[in-house]
């Protein structure tokens, strides 16, 4: 029998930092658009190293929204502080937007996170492993394993919640990676002469794990599997019979669907429809612009990030934004969540980690120089305004006609797609959109 496992968290007295890979772009990009801190939060962090009594009775005088926008317009490196300061953590951190949650913990540290993931919803738990626990390649259990040992440290109860809000599959996965796993036999006469492997633990009797790579001492693992056989016994007996039967290649498929239809959700497209931003514009559809453009005035919808600080001043030197700040002001809103939807495509298409706090602001930049490329191709094909512009073509459209002009770009995000060979990228001359 496995004897009781201290938490996870327990031993490790170094800060741990999570792994994050860097993937730099063969070209330059602006830096438009960076987070930094709101004056009201810069005087309230300021506040709190003198006296920081008085800078939680400030932060504790203004109404729940205002205390996460006080949250979300600082810098991750520092939310922790602020966060420290909020009277009710646990009303104010199930209010922060999915992929701003993950940067905050990821700016704090796996083992040192526990107390604000023990506030997390099921949507921001999953939202967590979804943007940070795959890569290109697939299923990333390195990264996956960091948000267990962050839940790990909130506690069993937190990690129960963390395990029944997660796909089953990539639990699966994780445990096909780590661990063989062998069931006693039912029959009397073949349980009688049956041994495990050398090794092997169990909790019951019956399933028996022994790791698969020397060293691993399953420490997480087995404080996950107790919580499980002490508090949802058949959600761990269906955990170990799927570790024994199910096919990998099987699990993760299914896994990658569910994630990419919650990715739709939080508004990433898959890479494939976002590498349609790259695609040659057909000239004769730009030979005239449409009658119909697209709706700006429209409500905005839920974002998984805090809207970015976009500068929209008619003397902007980024043609797109001046265009936009022209329109009517029920309009503008409407622009900058297109505009943000984007971008989004572009962090797809450029495979910018979406768990990186840097890549909105990247993916940002890039949407807004694109699209100001398009705008001032087509105002000046069609003497029209920008605004006008901005009235006939969608923004999709005019980062098509902009990217056109940097075949580069296009062939950095083809290249990674499978294409037919008779439809291979080809370098399409500006003068002739």
């Amino acid at each position: 029998m496995v004897p009781p496992t201290a938490p996870c968290s327990a031993a490790r007295r170094t800060p741990l930092r999570w792994k994050q890979p860097r993937r730099a772009l063969p070209w330059g990009l602006m830096t438009l658009v960076r987070p930094t801190p709101s004056d009201e939060a810069s005087r309230i962090l300021s506040l709190a190293r003198r006296d920081r009594d008085a800078a939680r009775e400030a932060v504790a005088a203004r109404s729940l929204e205002e205390q996460v926008a006080l949250v979300c317009d600082t810098p991750v490196g520092r939310r922790s502080v602020l966060l420290d300061l909020v009277p009710q953590p646990e009303a104010v951190i199930p209010l922060i937007p999915e992929a701003e949650f993950c940067f905050t913990v990821k700016a704090i540290g796996p083992n040192q996170a526990g107390w604000i993931v023990e506030y997390a919803t099921p949507e921001q738990l999953v939202a967590c492993v979804d943007l940070d626990g795959w890569s290109l390649q697939g299923f990333d259990g390195d990264r996956f394993r960091e948000w267990w040992l962050a839940a790990t440290d909130a506690g069993s109860e937190t990690l129960l919640r963390w395990f029944n809000a997660i796909d089953p599959e990539l639990m699966v996965l994780e445990l096909m990676e780590r661990i063989v796993v062998e069931m006693k036999p039912n029959d009397a006469t073949e349980a009688e002469s049956w041994l495990p492997l050398r090794g092997a633990q169990t909790l019951e009797g019956i399933f028996h794990f022994t790791p698969k790579r020397p060293g691993d001492d399953l420490a997480e693992l087995t404080v996950l599997l107790r919580t499980l056989f002490e508090a949802d016994y058949w959600s761990y007996f269906r955990l170990m019979q799927a570790v024994i039967h199910e096919l990998e290649s099987d699990t993760e498929e299914f896994a990658m669907r569910w994630r990419r239809g919650r990715l739709e959700d939080l508004g990433f497209p898959p890479r494939e429809e976002s590498a349609e931003l790259f695609a040659r514009p057909a000239a004769d559809t730009l030979a005239t612009l449409p009658d119909e453009g697209p709706v700006l005035a429209v409500g905005g919808w839920v974002l998984p990030v805090w809207f970015p600080k976009v500068p929209l001043t008619t003397d902007s030197e980024h043609a797109v934004l001046a265009a936009a700040a022209r329109l009517p002001e029920d309009e503008r809103s409407g622009f900058l969540h297109r505009l943000l939807a984007v971008a989004n495509k572009v962090a797809v298409a450029y495979d910018l980690p979406l768990s990186d706090v840097e890549s909105v602001p990247t993916a940002l930049d890039e949407a807004v120089r694109m699209t100001s490329r398009g705008v001032e191709e087509l105002a000046a094909r069609h003497g029209q305004s920008g605004e006008a512009i901005l009235g006939r073509v969608s923004l999709d459209q005019l980062f098509r006609v902009g990217a056109a002009f940097f075949p580069e770009k296009a062939e950095f995000v083809l290249s990674k797609l499978p294409v037919d060979p008779d439809e291979a990228y080809e370098p399409v001359d500006p003068d002739t959109i």
